[in-house]
């Protein structure tokens, strides 16, 4: 459930992805705009709804040059602001830098598809061999002593005679961004910091190929006599997997989620759980030339070395000083409050397992790799639910359409197909949609939608932005993507998906929305803050259960009949089962994330730490983590996630409020007076408003612990 954006200026990219390069003379830049001319990756976007992406041009062979041009024009950007002789203003220093970049930035939306959506052999090692070289371009900027003397004089000045709200908060995250990045260190210390960031630039792009590699090469083949619990459905979509890798006659697991779910999930055979869950939990630990291990603990010591040279005695209190929690000891608090009674439920949730294993003559203590199969005969016998019919309730297509209903009831959108064709687009599974506002029919933006799996394709569900909302040099519409890893239907089949896939399709659409429904001036107020934007994609997930969708779009593949009300029901009561193991291996990682950072990364064995930490916080022994730390790519190949991984939890702690809102308002989750007030305060402002105070502007309080405990079934502490 990662978010990907690729286009929040120039400026941004120098700030988030830690990247860098040297000025160019006059006579450089003009040569790179002849060849730029050449290059599609370059172009500018043309065509309908304000221009977009020429996916259809884009090749491998591109990218370096474009990479290449894109910095060096960009560095020419940085050069005229920091050598500018006017004195530094907000006009023509941070509205500047507002500006620079714009041909790298249309780089890097074809540079995120090919490293997400479409990733192959050749691409990756272009990306090895430009990882240091855009760290270096980073540095240059967030290094350039000139320019940051002028970001610093705005800032200042803004302290003392404060500017419009928008204007202060740009300069405000400027002026941070910077200082967190190095720019008051003296030339010694930027030197090193420079350094460092080259060597993880590689490191990252190291760990993740080394995980798409374990995806793809560890796939688990199947003949007739194994499919024993297996649907039809997904039979069939795993006999064409196999057939299309060239094993005519057999049935592929691939090394992904959407597949081992729920092959774990009904498979009988329990040997063959044990190879698939080996398979998936060993992604990136296998002791070989893909292994991740030593690179995390480089990774980890790279990182201490560089926040000391800022004062700071560790990676995560360098991180949180811009987040909501603040600090390490913030977040902590929050997972171990909720930990001990995750644990505890996982605890009953097994001996509930065990007892039905036991009553069926199985011989056998429950394992990690039996978890899902005999939850799924708990949740049966408890609640008489069969998640394999309820999923025939889900198809892929009318939850679309659900999620289009549910965006047009509280955000007042459209979404009409764009004709094919019309919009070029990376692959043919992907389709296209204009967004616009169903009173006005003013156009909003566009939203591609990228659903299967495939070769090269990184695992997990994502939303990327193209192009964000901004009105500065004129209005400027959205292009944002969902991406999922469905396992693909055989053909005339319905794409039917399981509740927690369903889940997470509107999750990931929360995504969507936040980035659609954007009403800021500056690019850089686009962004966002880890542990809060997880929140409004959280709660867009509780639109799953009301009645209006329930009732007009979960409707049987085959029939076209609703959804039975008792069926519902059963959904509904059964909505905490589980909770101990969706709570414990979520919380699992996000603890992991925060200790390891918080550890002496001198000599560290990270095998042994991740072992003997679970070992301290008495992880049980039925359930791995969700990510561990050897393929934990939102920690290890970058930096977005890193001891930030507990953001999930801050978010659904405002997420559980938020939904009480809902539940008491007359209206209930389609409250006209909410809902205004959730795109107001909660989606609109993006960045432009400190997330607390704007939680606090739509809920007139802060978020309490006890909606989240109530939500998952747990005790509430002092009830």
């Amino acid at each position: 459930m990662k978010t990907i954006r690729f286009s929040k200026g120039a400026k941004l990219l120098s700030l988030v992805l830690l990247i860098a390069f040297t000025s160019c003379k006059e006579e450089s830049k003009e040569a790179a705009t002849t060849v730029m001319t050449d290059n599609p990756l370059l172009k500018e976007w043309t065509g309908d709804y304000g221009g977009t992406p020429a996916f259809d041009k884009m090749k491998v062979e591109d990218v370096k040059e474009a990479i290449e041009i894109g910095m060096e024009l960009n560095l020419e950007d940085i050069d005229n602001i920091a050598n500018n002789p006017d004195p530094a203003t907000f006009e023509n220093t941070i509205e500047e830098m507002e500006r620079a970049g714009t041909e790298l930035n249309r780089v890097f939306a074809y540079y995120g598809i090919l490293s997400a959506n479409m990733s192959t052999p050749e691409f990756r090692k272009v990306q090895a061999e430009l990882a240091p070289k855009l760290s270096e371009f980073n540095s240059k900027i967030s290094q350039n002593e000139k320019l940051f003397a002028r970001i610093k004089t705005v800032y200042d000045a803004s302290q003392t005679t404060p500017l419009p709200a928008d204007q202060q908060r740009v300069v405000d995250l400027t002026y941070v961004g910077f200082a967190m990045s190095g720019a008051e260190l003296d030339a010694e210390k930027k030197a090193r910091y420079a350094a460092i960031n080259k060597e993880l630039s590689t490191l990252y792009t190291k760990f993740s190929n080394n995980v798409l590699h374990d995806e793809e090469n560890y796939i688990t083949y199947l003949t007739k006599d194994q499919l024993g619990g297996l649907s039809q459905g997904f039979i069939k979509a795993a006999e064409k997997i196999a057939t299309d890798n060239g094993q005519e006659g057999k049935y592929a697991i691939t090394n992904t989620r959407s597949s081992m779910d729920p092959f774990l999930t009904y498979s009988t055979e329990r040997e063959l759980r044990k190879q698939v869950w080996t398979n998936y939990y060993s992604r990136g630990d296998n002791g070989d030339t893909y292994d991740n291990n030593q690179i995390i603990a480089d990774i980890l010591k790279l990182r201490r070395e560089r926040v000391a040279l800022l004062g700071h005695k560790n990676y995560a209190e360098w991180r949180l000083q811009n987040r909501m929690a603040k600090t390490p000891e913030n977040a902590m608090a929050l997972m171990e409050a909720v930990w001990p009674a995750a644990i505890a439920r996982v605890d009953e949730e097994v001996k509930d397992m065990q007892a039905v294993a036991n009553a069926n003559g199985d011989n056998i203590t429950i394992e990690p790799w039996d978890y899902r199969y005999y939850a799924e005969k708990v949740r049966q016998k408890k609640y008489d639910l069969d998640s394999d019919e309820v999923k025939e309730y889900l198809q892929l297509d009318k939850l679309r359409e659900a999620m289009f209903y549910v965006a047009g009831r509280l955000f007042n959108f459209n979404f009409k197909p764009v004709e094919e064709g019309t919009v070029p687009v990376f692959h043919e599974d992907v389709k296209v949609w204009e967004v616009t506002d169903k009173d006005s029919g003013k156009h909003i933006g566009l939203w591609y939608l990228d659903p299967f799996a495939r070769p090269g394709k990184r695992s997990g569900a994502w939303a990327t932005q193209y192009r964000s909302y901004t009105t500065f040099d004129g209005e400027r519409t959205v292009l944002a993507s969902n991406n999922s890893n469905f396992v693909k239907a055989a053909p005339g089949e319905a794409v039917l998906v399981s509740w927690d896939d369903a889940t997470t399709f509107f999750h990931e659409f929360g995504h969507a929305l936040h980035f659609f429904s954007s009403n800021v001036k500056y690019p850089t107020l686009g962004g966002g803050v880890r542990d809060y934007t997880e929140f409004q994609s959280q709660l867009l997930e509780r639109w799953l259960l009301t009645d209006e969708v329930i009732n007009n779009y979960l409707v049987h593949y085959k029939t076209g009949a609703p959804i039975p009300a008792e069926l519902v029901t059963k959904i509904k009561n059964a909505a905490t089962f589980n909770q101990g193991f969706a709570t414990t291996e979520y919380l699992a990682s996000a603890l992991i994330d925060m200790k390891i950072h918080l550890a002496d990364p001198e000599g560290l064995d990270v095998d042994k730490f991740e072992r003997e930490t679970l070992a301290e916080l008495n992880m049980p022994k039925e359930l791995p983590m969700r990510h561990r730390t050897p393929h934990f790519g939102h920690v290890f190949s970058g930096e977005g996630y890193a001891t930030a991984y507990y953001g999930y939890m801050w978010a659904d702690v405002l997420t559980s409020d938020a939904a009480e809102a809902f539940k008491n308002a007359p209206g209930g989750f389609y409250d006209e007076a909410i809902s205004a007030k959730l795109v107001k305060y909660l989606f609109a402002p993006r960045n432009s408003i400190d997330p607390a105070e704007a939680y606090r502007l739509f809920r007139g309080q802060d978020a309490k612990i006890e909606a989240l405990m109530k939500d998952r079934g747990f005790p509430v502490p002092g009830e």
